[in-house]
């Protein structure tokens, strides 16, 4: 019993000590002494009888309550009288008839079941290979496209130096032709040096220097 039910059924016996005394019955009903003490739910002063009935401060004889004990419940006090059992419900159980829900395993029954289970997988494997196939396809060709992604930063790169190579070599050449004009005293470029300088530009070899 926790706290709360112990001073619900002390207020109740306490209650019941001041109408009547030790042996003397109850003329009013539980439920009216509860409501008087502020039990608003008939069940709670219902739970404080059976308190004090089950330690044997009230009686009940032929549905009245006696008082037989005013002494307050303690805390902790257990039950002196037990509590009669509760009836319980017959269960109707429900044997189903025998045989009947029965169903007797052939070998045949066996024998479809595995095929079926068999063409299951056959399908799954089926399915599977294709994707297998598909995921191999994919990756054939995502490598033949970096191959070839690679060989065209190959060309590319190889094409950077030549021309940077040409670059240099046409610098060089321009500058060997501007010495030469400015080596004879010439302040006006004639037309072999102009043709040589767009020789140059054009990457073609620069001719052989005449004599002066």
């Amino acid at each position: 019993m926790n706290t709360e039910s112990l001073e619900r059924a002390n207020a109740f016996l306490a209650a019941v000590a001041a109408r009547v005394r030790p042996g003397e019955f109850l003329r009013e009903s539980p439920a009216d002494i509860g409501r008087e003490i502020g039990f608003e739910e008939p069940l709670v002063a219902a739970r404080a009888v059976r308190a004090l009935l089950a330690r044997r401060r009230l009686e009940s004889v032929d549905g009245r309550y006696r008082l037989v004990d005013p002494r307050p419940l303690q805390p902790g006090e257990r039950e002196t009288v037990k509590r009669p059992p509760r009836p319980r419900r017959a269960r109707e159980r429900t044997e189903p008839a025998p045989g009947a829900g029965e169903e007797r395993v052939t070998y045949s029954a066996v024998g479809r079941e595995v095929v079926e289970r068999l063409i299951e997988l056959g399908r799954e494997v089926a399915t599977l290979r294709a994707n297998l196939r598909a995921a191999r396809e994919e990756a054939r060709e995502a490598r033949e496209a970096r191959d070839e992604a690679e060989r065209r930063a190959q060309t590319l790169a190889n094409r950077v130096r030549e021309l940077e190579a040409r670059a240099d070599m046409a610098e060089t050449n321009l500058r060997n032709v501007l010495a030469a004009a400015r080596g004879a005293g010439r302040d006006v470029v004639g037309d072999s040096e102009m043709e040589a300088i767009l020789g140059v530009l054009k990457g073609e070899p620069s001719p052989p220097k005449e004599p002066t």
